[in-house]
């Protein structure tokens, strides 16, 4: 596949795995990332993630191993100058991953605070995939009526909601199950979770057989 690059934005919620592996996986295949984080971000990354950053002065590049900087841009939240800022700069998708619900109610009203919020505005007005992650529940009537206001703008919604089909045997696999999704909307080949086929029947019959279910 033709290297491409990439927006990755880190925001307030909980799940920055997602975001993590999202990147190492991207990093990997020799696409370029420009990744941004609000403070919020960073502060998850130092509780769920035991990163050995200084939230003070954080260097988000040693979230990864030396061999996949190489492709790594990190971009300070107000950095508006920044790739991302720009329609020009044509990045091919953006990702808000996780995206917290104030930075997802921001986006859908068109307030760009941020070099994140700015970079999911440019994506939508240029017409470019935008994908947002919301991680929360339950899911207030507000949160509901700006993922639907984002959806209708041509964003991808899509809630960290990993599937259990594949019989996940770790964490790290239900991490990537989410991952192995955006990677379809944005058009990245991989092979992080296994394709859906249809289960052979058994002696005894299956449930998935067809007038069973």
């Amino acid at each position: 596949m033709t290297p491409r690059s990439f927006a990755i934005c880190f925001c307030g919620g909980s799940g920055v795995a997602y975001g993590v592996r999202l990147c190492e996986v991207l990093l990997g295949g020799g696409h370029t990332v420009h990744l941004c984080a609000t403070a919020a971000a960073i502060r998850v990354l130092v509780h769920e993630a035991a990163a050995a950053i200084d939230p003070e002065s954080p260097d988000l590049r040693t979230l990864f191993p030396a061999p996949l900087r190489a492709g790594l841009h990190v971009h300070a939240r107000d950095a508006v100058e920044a790739t991302p800022a720009s329609g020009s700069a044509r990045l091919h998708a953006t990702i808000l991953v996780p995206c917290s619900m104030g930075t997802l109610a921001r986006v859908a009203h068109g307030f760009s605070s941020n070099l994140i919020e700015r970079a999911a505005d440019v994506a939508l007005k240029e017409g470019r995939p935008l994908v947002v992650v919301p991680r929360e529940t339950p899911l207030s009537v507000v949160h509901l009526e700006n993922m639907l206001k984002l959806a209708r703008a041509g964003a991808i919604v899509l809630p960290a909601m990993p599937g259990f089909y594949h019989r996940p045997q770790a964490v790290a696999e239900l991490v990537d199950f989410v991952v192995g999704k955006i990677l379809d909307r944005i058009g990245v080949d991989h092979a992080l979770l296994p394709r859906w086929q249809t289960p052979p029947p058994t002696a005894a019959g299956s449930p998935w057989d067809e007038g069973e279910a």
